[in-house]
């Protein structure tokens, strides 16, 4: 069971589902080679996956190509169904900085067979986290600058207001196919500049005005 704290705040969330927005940066789906997507890509991460900043990364034995993917996180804090564009930032408690470590030779034999590829993005420390900051210090979630190092080297920089589907119409979305919960987290999608790590990089992973988190592979 994994918990999620809130900065400066007495409030505690036990992590439930964890959804995520693939290809949701135009020049990410481009650097991939896929197909611009007509509606949001959709996948699930489990909330054993999850570690927290200061924590360490372990390359699993079983894939030889394991990527970074800097992300903008949402924390649900009020439960909703089928909730409209107007009303999706009243049911965000919080904001982090993620990264969604994927295994790309795994999701890239799976795709080409037609497979799922959920290995490639389920396993233990795939999902880093930094602190959570409430949602009243963060005026436009759809306009924050990305940025992520590598061993100092900088490695991706973009903004939100270049996802292809904006916080809102991510929440609205995936309202109308599932219940999002109170604890409930949402990935919004990597930009371009993703790239594989190996073991020994230290990676720090920041949105400006949301925080920062660091790691180390091993």
């Amino acid at each position: 069971m994994k918990k999620i704290k809130i900065q400066n705040s007495q409030k505690e969330f036990v992590v439930g589902k964890i959804a995520c927005v693939g290809k949701n940066y135009l020049e990410h789906a481009k650097e991939l080679g896929d197909a611009i997507p007509e509606k949001p890509v959709i996948f699930l991460k489990p909330a054993s996956s999850i570690i927290f900043s200061g924590e360490k990364i372990i390359y699993p034995e079983f894939s030889k190509s394991l990527h970074y993917e800097t992300e903008l996180v949402l924390l649900i804090g009020k439960t909703g169904k089928k909730i409209s564009k107007q009303n999706a930032l009243e049911h965000i408690e919080a904001y982090a900085v993620g990264l969604d470590m994927t295994l790309r030779d795994l999701q890239s034999e799976a795709k080409s067979k037609g497979h799922p590829w959920t290995i490639s993005k389920c396993f233990d420390t795939s999902t880093v986290l930094s602190e959570f900051i409430p949602k009243v210090d963060v005026k436009n979630p759809n306009s924050l600058e990305l940025k992520l190092w590598i061993n100092g080297e900088l490695k991706q920089h973009d903004n939100t207001s270049n996802m292809i589907y904006s916080v809102e119409e991510i929440i609205e979305y995936l309202s109308y196919y599932f219940t999002l919960e109170e604890g409930d987290l949402v990935f919004t999608g990597t930009p371009k500049g993703v790239g594989e790590v190996k073991r020994g990089d230290k990676l720090i992973a920041e949105i400006s005005g949301v925080g920062k988190l660091k790691t180390e592979v091993i």
